[in-house]
């Protein structure tokens, strides 16, 4: 027997997410597609290169763009999240910032002028490598004219806090600003532009991760308009960004640049991983622990708690399966993004409210133990990645006096796994591919 399955099943939980994020790690990610496209790099047509970049996860991906073509790069510009951001080698041509994320502060607008003066100075013999990473939306921030950065930062804190997914939220975002949803590759022009981007949204899709800034955008002003009216939002924005979005769907404020705008010839985005390939080596890793592994999905949104509800019914139908083929050992992973409508007090994230839903669904049940954390290290205003729960957590929380039904009601997941100690915390990963759920079942 291996001896990784004699360990308790929340230290093999915590290996199984240890090898999700060695398999998007960053560094290895951009250095695998700088060797398969190297020939964009070299020397000849181009006279400059520029790096910029910004996100949870840029800070391995500049060291990987250095260590392999440093001696081509004239300057750059990176900027990630507060204690997210490695100290930049010295020697290298590269401004670095933090700045505020998931709401967007004045760092960031500062560092994101950096940026777009940094594309300006392109011309059409200067490639532009542009590294993206989730927590972009953020952290890159101009606000269009007339909008002022505390009024940006009440819409998206309106939004977050009424459930609006990661697609909404962008759909709003980037008709609000100068940068998002291809604005900012229309700024570099005539140069050529290379993007590299790790995905943390649904199906990858290239308009959505960080507000899209070097892509096509599928969205409207009007869509923009709906998204408020789904949530009731139209009477409590400020009112610059209304007049803005009503300005645009009259056809007074340019739109987002389409797929087919002639700039996107100069354009390649391409995607250098995501949840899926997480996904992958945590079945691999749990394969070699012993386990019959399934992944259920790699599509996991909506509500946090309805989905650790549906997670669990489908852990507690796997274990009676198990038993009845007399199997003994069952992993099932899944990942994706949920949303948390906030309608308490209380301090928790999307994550930890799955978990303690999960926890209720499987109260009693011995031999299921279950890990959902944010690849990220962060899960809401939190320093936890996630929880770890079992099908003792509530039946110990209530002895300790907790209420897991308050705690839910209140979204006070946080304090719950506090006094529980079941929560996860990780630090900062540099990593972000959205996050995983992992179930082991034992007969």
């Amino acid at each position: 027997m291996n001896n990784m399955t004699l360990k308790p099943h929340r230290a093999q939980l915590v290996d199984l997410f240890r090898a999700a994020l060695q398999a998007v790690d960053p560094y290895r990610c951009t250095a695998r597609y700088l060797d398969d496209q190297r020939s964009l790099f070299k020397r000849g047509f181009f006279k400059k290169m520029f790096v910029i970049g910004f996100g949870k996860a840029v800070s391995p991906m500049v060291r990987a763009v250095m260590d392999g073509l440093g001696d081509r790069v004239s300057r750059g510009v990176i900027i990630s999240k507060y204690a997210h951001l490695t100290p930049v080698n010295d020697r290298w041509p590269i401004q670095s910032f933090e700045a505020g994320h998931p709401l967007p502060d004045e760092q960031g607008r500062k560092a994101t002028l950096e940026v777009i003066r940094l594309c300006r100075e392109a011309d059409e013999r200067t490639l532009i490598l542009c590294l993206i990473s989730g927590g972009g939306s953020a952290l890159l921030v101009a606000p269009w004219a007339g909008i002022s950065l505390e009024e940006k930062k009440k819409t998206t804190d309106l939004l977050l806090k009424a459930g609006a997914d990661i697609a909404e939220l962008n759909t709003v975002r980037k008709h609000l600003s100068q940068v998002k949803g291809g604005r900012l590759a229309e700024m570099a022009l005539p140069a050529t532009l290379k993007s590299f981007i790790l995905s943390d949204v649904l199906h990858n899709q290239l308009e959505v991760i960080a507000s899209g800034p070097t892509a096509p955008d599928g969205t409207t002003y009007a869509e923009a308009l709906h998204v408020l009216d789904k949530y009731g939002l139209k009477d409590r924005i400020p009112a610059s960004v209304l007049e803005v979005l009503n300005k645009g769907q009259q056809g007074l404020v340019p739109e987002t640049p389409k797929a087919d705008h002639p700039l996107f010839r100069n354009v390649d985005n391409t995607i250098i991983g995501g949840n899926l390939e997480a996904l992958k080596a945590t079945e691999k890793e749990a394969l070699r622990m012993g386990y019959k592994t399934e992944i259920l999905s790699a599509e996991i949104c909506g509500e946090a708690r309805e989905a650790g509800r549906q997670l669990g019914k489908k852990a507690l139908a796997a274990r009676e399966k198990m038993c009845s083929k007399g199997e003994h050992k069952v992993c099932l992973i899944s990942g994706g993004e949920t949303t948390v409508t906030v309608i308490g007090k209380g301090k928790g994230g999307r994550n930890m409210e799955l978990a303690l839903a999960f926890a209720r669904e499987v109260e009693g049940v011995e031999g299921i133990s279950f890990l959902s954390a944010g690849t990220d290290g962060t899960d809401g205003p939190t320093d936890a990645a996630g929880a770890i729960v079992d099908g003792r957590t509530i039946s110990r929380a209530r002895a300790l006096g907790l209420d897991p039904e308050a705690a839910l009601g209140d979204n006070n997941s946080y304090r719950f796994f506090e006094r529980m100690n079941e929560l996860f915390i990780t630090g900062p990963t540099r990593t972000n591919v959205m996050d995983i759920q992992i179930m082991l079942l034992q007969g």
